[in-house]
Parts: C-alpha cells; sequence; structure tokens
C-alpha cells in the first residue's frame, strides 16, 4: 500500500467515526422529549462558573445583581447559589480537558449556569490546544439554542437572534483532519432535528411575543448541502405558523451583514435564526450596534439545563495591564436578566434590562471605558441597582424611548 492509499484509509475511518457519532446523536435526540419544569421545583440552583481573565470579575458583579433581583426567595430557601471555580485555564490546561470531570458533575447538580469568559487557546498560546470550554458545556448538556438578545429602544430595534448551537461548523471545530502536510479538511453538521428544534423555538418565541416576522440566515445559494437542508426545515416550518401572521424570509448571511447596519431597514427585522457560526459573527455585529460586545449576553438553552453568558471573550490583555476593575459587567448583568426571565421572573428581568438601557444610553451618569478613567465595574453595578429602585428615573426613561 502506498502512500495516497494510507492517507486515504486514514482520512475515510476518521470520517467514518464522526459519520457513526451523528447518527447516534440523532437518536438521542429524537428520545430527548422533556422540558424541566421550574415551577415545579421546590429549590433552584443557579451555579455561578467565574471563568477566568475578567470572568473573576464581572462575574461575581452579576452574581451581586441576580442575588439583589432574587433577595426574597434567597432568603426562604427557594434559590441557592453555587459557586464553581474549577473552569479557569489553569485548570483546564492542568487536566488537558476543556471541562474537567469533576467541574462538569459540579455543573450538571445545577439546574441553571451563570457562567463568566473563559479563555479558549489557540496554536502557539502557552497553553494546550485544548477545545473551548463554551463548545464542550454546550455539547456536554446539549444547549442546543443560543440566544442573545439586541434593544435600543429609542431606535426601534428590538431583535432577537437564536441561533443553533451544537451543530454547524463548530460542532467538530476540533475534529477535523490534517490529511498530509499540504491538506487540511474540517467537518460541518446539519440534521433534520438540529435545525427543526431551532428553528421551532424561533418561531414560537414570535408567536408568543406578538412578532410578526422571522428571518432565516444561510449561505444556502453556496453551501448547498448543510445549508440547503436548513433552508429546507425553516420552510416547512414557516408553512405551519402562517395562520399566526408570521412571514418568513430567507437572507444570506453577507448581505444580511450589511443590512443591519442600514438604517432605513434594520428596524424592520425581529427575529433571525441561524447556523451556529453565522450566528457568532452577525450577533457580535448586532451588540456593536447595541453599544459594544460588553453590553451583550446570551442563553444557551437545552431541555434540562440553561446556561447564562456573556458574548465576548476573558479578555487576558486586561488583566495583564491592571485594568480588570474597569471591566464592564453589562454584559454579564444582561445575561442574568435572561437567566431571570427563563427561570420564570419576567418582572424582574424587565426592570433589570431597562435598568441597563437607562445606565447605557439615557442618563449615563456614571461611564464604563475599560480604563481609570471611567468607572469600575463595582461602581457601575452599584449605580444601575440605584436605577433599579428609582421608579422616578424610570418613568423618565420610558418618556425618552417612546415607551
Amino acid at each position: 500500500m502506498n502512500n495516497r492509499d494510507v492517507m486515504l484509509n486514514k482520512a475515510k475511518e476518521h470520517f467514518g467515526k464522526l459519520v457513526e457519532e451523528q447518527l447516534s446523536r440523532i437518536e438521542r435526540m429524537k428520545e430527548d422529549k422533556e422540558w424541566v419544569d421550574y415551577k415545579s421545583l421546590k429549590k433552584i440552583i443557579i451555579g455561578v462558573c467565574w471563568g477566568d481573565g475578567i470572568g473573576k470579575i464581572i462575574s461575581k458583579h452579576s452574581e451581586r445583581v441576580l442575588k439583589f433581583m432574587l433577595r426574597e426567595e434567597f432568603a426562604q430557601g427557594k434559590i441557592e447559589f453555587r459557586t464553581i471555580e474549577g473552569l479557569t485555564i489553569e485548570n483546564r490546561a492542568k487536566h488537558k480537558k476543556a471541562i474537567p470531570e469533576d467541574v462538569l458533575k459540579e455543573v450538571k447538580a445545577c439546574h441553571v449556569i451563570l457562567k463568566g469568559p473563559t479563555t479558549t487557546p489557540q496554536e502557539g498560546d502557552k497553553w494546550p490546544n485544548i477545545e473551548s470550554a463554551n463548545v464542550a458545556m454546550r455539547r456536554e448538556l446539549d444547549l442546543f439554542a443560543n440566544v442573545r438578545p439586541v434593544k435600543i429602544s429609542k431606535e426601534g430595534i428590538d431583535w432577537c437572534f437564536f441561533r443553533e448551537n451544537t451543530e454547524g461548523a463548530y460542532l467538530l471545530g476540533s475534529r477535523g483532519i490534517d490529511v498530509n502536510e499540504d491538506l487540511s479538511v474540517d467537518f460541518k453538521v446539519i440534521t433534520e432535528q438540529g435545525a427543526e428544534r431551532i428553528i421551532r423555538m424561533a418561531f414560537d418565541f414570535a408567536k408568543n411575543n406578538g412578532k410578526k416576522r422571522v428571518t432565516v440566515v444561510t449561505k444556502s445559494n453556496v453551501i448547498k448541502t448543510t445549508d440547503g437542508r436548513f433552508s429546507r426545515v425553516a420552510k416547512r416550518i414557516a408553512a405551519e405558523y402562517k395562520s399566526c401572521g408570521i412571514e418568513c424570509d430567507e437572507w444570506y448571511i453577507d448581505i444580511m451583514t450589511a443590512k443591519l447596519l442600514d438604517p432605513a431597514r434594520r428596524r424592520d427585522f425581529e427575529v433571525f435564526v441561524l447556523p451556529n457560526l453565522y450566528g457568532d459573527i452577525i450577533t457580535d455585529e448586532a451588540a456593536q450596534i447595541q453599544g459594544g460586545v460588553g453590553t451583550a449576553g446570551s442563553a444557551n438553552i437545552g431541555r434540562k439545563w440553561a446556561m447564562f453568558e456573556a458574548i465576548h471573550g476573558s479578555a487576558p490583555r486586561m488583566v495583564t495591564e491592571g485594568r480588570d476593575i474597569y471591566a464592564d459587567p453589562s454584559s454579564m448583568i444582561r445575561a442574568s436578566a435572561m437567566l431571570l426571565r427563563h427561570i420564570g421572573f419576567i418582572e424582574r428581568a424587565e426592570q433589570l434590562d431597562m435598568a441597563l438601557e437607562i445606565c447605557s444610553q439615557f442618563e449615563k451618569r456614571i461611564v464604563i471605558t475599560g480604563r481609570d478613567n471611567g468607572a469600575t465595574g463595582e461602581e457601575f453595578t452599584t449605580y444601575l441597582l440605584e436605577c433599579v429602585q428609582d421608579p422616578v428615573l424610570v418613568k423618565k426613561w420610558k418618556k425618552f424611548a417612546g415607551i
């Protein structure tokens, strides 16, 4: 057998194992139907993973906010907070695992997770080139829906992005193969079941929140097999919701990024649903329009567990330069609001969202710059909690925003 045959057989064997894994995953998705009912739980356990880098700082600020918003339930023993410290890059590197086994066990013992940013090493770093902790957690807990809202009331922008979280280019992003010194191949996966559950969630959200438009984002004109399947499933599900008055349109990812920047068109969009990689890119753009990636949180939702986090990374440079105390906690606090909404405290989530808008878009009495010419994260958090409790300020904000 010559070298070419050896390489081909190795690649076929590698690909075959991946296909077998995905066929088994499809069977598990078909069997998994039950959702956790938070109302039936005597106590909801919230795990707080500090992460690393600025995550250690901003996670504590958001935990402070959550404990304030849930102070009555916390005092009554209906809410429990558990600190999970082992998701640092140092501990993950020590175990050479994206999530060490003991940490994963702690995570699974909670109902919902508030997770700080974590460092993902890349080739050439001082750390082992281990998989992203985020990707691993989404896979291990089957957190298939990444939900990212962006709201700028004064500009009429109220978007909600439903990004598929466990498939696409990221599912096997660390499972590609170097066939030889000249050829590298990565894999992208879209399943009928995976596409259906995220698309149906987006349409259900639209139906339950009075939205009239769901926009599907793909590159199905070029990526015809995987994106093509996502597009076909979307069209099939859209037909079911036609009677609810919900329209569905499809945009390609390249032009969609442009339309989000178009003031004449962008306020017309409401709900987006899209595969993993496109969702990662376009939600960063949307967050920048809102005020920067430091202002945006996200939910990672599965049937049994849910995890809430910032959409940005751990910013190790800020730590090295001694600026971590000036890191903006808004993204994690917004994630805390999403957590509140998910476990049933909708009114308090809305209070917190409004306070964030007051602090960052209206009054701006204290401004975060990321440097010592601005406020610390602790000062901003104190300011935010004052705004939550100030009915006069809320009234002024509503008038300003036209609410």
